[in-house]
């Protein structure tokens, strides 16, 4: 998470992964299933956070949610590329490459709601050179499908209800 928090606990800089699968039409707000890891830097008032934040962002049933074993979580991210890596790339991994647009500018989608999330700063495309799920029953690897990053924004004026923020 970049910044934000959820009542009195920071939230800067906690790092989580949600690896899933929607399902074929997950409009109807029913998706398939999500396994949520945290980094093992978070701490136990960080993930009470997420997990409210997250339940805000994707409004949705899932058939199966699961909070797996922490693992380590790198990521970095540059214009021109991006990387992601849950147990050094052994559980889970995701590359990033720029697309080539018309300028040096990454080709960013713009005015488009993900999910619950009401504010965000564009959909940055970037196809994938990898994107993988290593562990479990569920384990999945794509090569050259669509991509991209997002930063997403929310906060409790957001969420009718809610009696701590997350953003």
């Amino acid at each position: 998470m970049n910044h934000g928090n959820y009542g009195e606990t920071k939230l800067d800089g906690a790092k989580f992964w949600v690896s899933g699968d929607l399902g074929g039409d997950w409009s109807k707000g029913q998706t398939d299933w999500a396994v949520l890891t945290f980094d093992p830097s978070v701490t136990p008032a960080q993930r009470e956070g997420i997990k409210a934040t997250l339940g805000h962002i994707y409004p949705v049933k899932w058939k199966s949610f699961n909070v797996a074993n922490d693992s380590k979580i790198t990521w970095t991210a540059t214009k021109e590329r991006a990387e992601a890596k849950l147990d050094d790339g052994k559980a889970a991994e995701v590359v990033l490459n720029k697309f080539k647009g018309m300028t040096d500018e990454p080709i960013v989608i713009k005015n488009l709601r993900y999910f619950g999330a009401p504010r965000n700063d564009g959909f940055i495309m970037m196809p994938n050179e990898v994107e993988a799920y290593r562990v479990g029953d569920k384990a999945f690897e794509f090569k050259g499908s669509n991509g991209f990053m997002i930063t997403l924004d929310i906060n409790s004026k957001d969420v009718a209800g809610a009696t701590k923020s997350g953003t």
